[in-house]
């Protein structure tokens, strides 16, 4: 059975940091591109951030370069994110998600976790 499931999220000030995890089982970790996405209240859910094969090869939203570092554990078989200067534009529910890096399916979804930037 597949499981994706989303830690790490919570109330954090402007400027402050969050690191959210992506845990997961049930298919070959290490031949999935892992990335990240986020929706806001009213808003379309939008990409954020991709790592692919061991990690070595990112790719981010202009929004969030310079900003977040998303990473992977393949043995862990974990993605990451790690935010940084953190924005109240970045507040939104953060969706881990894992797509075959050779076929593009299957593909699955994590159930969200809750990231509000407030002071």
């Amino acid at each position: 059975q597949v499981q994706v499931v989303e830690s790490g999220g919570g109330l954090v000030q402007p400027g402050g940091s969050l690191k959210l995890s992506c845990a997961t089982s049930g298919f070959t970790f290490g031949d999935y591109a892992m990335s990240w996405y986020r929706q806001a209240p009213g808003k379309e859910r939008e990409y954020v951030a991709s790592a692919f094969s061991t990690g070595k090869i990112t790719k981010y939203a202009e929004s969030v370069k310079g900003r977040f570092t998303v990473s992977r554990d393949n043995v862990l078989s974990t993605a990451y994110l790690q935010m940084n200067n953190l924005k109240p534009e970045d507040t939104a529910v953060y969706y881990c998600y894992a797509q075959d890096a050779v076929r593009g399916w299957p593909d699955y979804w994590g159930q969200g976790t809750q990231v509000t930037v407030s002071s």
